[in-house]
């Protein structure tokens, strides 16, 4: 775990709510020198705390109306079918996000579709389709509220 400080938070919060904030901008939020909030920056960077910045895209507003949840249990579990499923699944480009989960299902999969049509052929034509993939529960998603973490 990183050691984090008063002001590594603050900057933290500060990049969860805008990803391209310049380090000027960053400084005069939490009382730092736009170099000073640079290093800190890169530091945090350095050490893992921050991933990436990446636009966050309006799914809906770019003709992605449907967003599915999927819980997937495999019918075979060996490390040859984990790792042939999770190659084949991460191919697909409607699949967001791959979680390999404890509990009811071995996967937790997010599926965008331009509509309800569109989820099905995916899901047909592709994700039962996978290797090893046995029950699929999906769960359509209704609204959505980002939470950044509680830093």
């Amino acid at each position: 775990m990183i050691e984090l400080d008063d002001i590594d938070r603050a900057l933290l919060r500060a990049l969860q709510g805008d990803g391209s904030a310049k380090a000027s901008d960053l400084g005069r939020a939490v009382g730092l020198s736009q170099p000073a909030a640079w290093r800190r920056v890169k530091r945090l960077e350095e050490a893992g705390a921050i991933t990436g910045r990446r636009a966050i895209l309006d799914a809906a507003k770019l003709g992605f109306g449907v967003t599915v949840f999927l819980g997937i249990k495999l019918a075979t579990k060996g490390r040859v079918s984990i790792e042939d499923f999770e190659r084949a699944v991460s191919a697909i480009p409607e699949v967001q996000l791959v979680q390999h989960v404890l509990g009811l299902y071995d996967y937790r999969i997010k599926v965008v579709a331009t509509d309800l049509s569109d989820f099905e052929r995916v899901l047909r034509r592709r994700i039962m389709t996978l290797p090893g993939v046995g029950d699929v529960e999906s769960n359509v998603l209704l609204s959505e509220e980002k939470r950044p973490l509680p830093i």
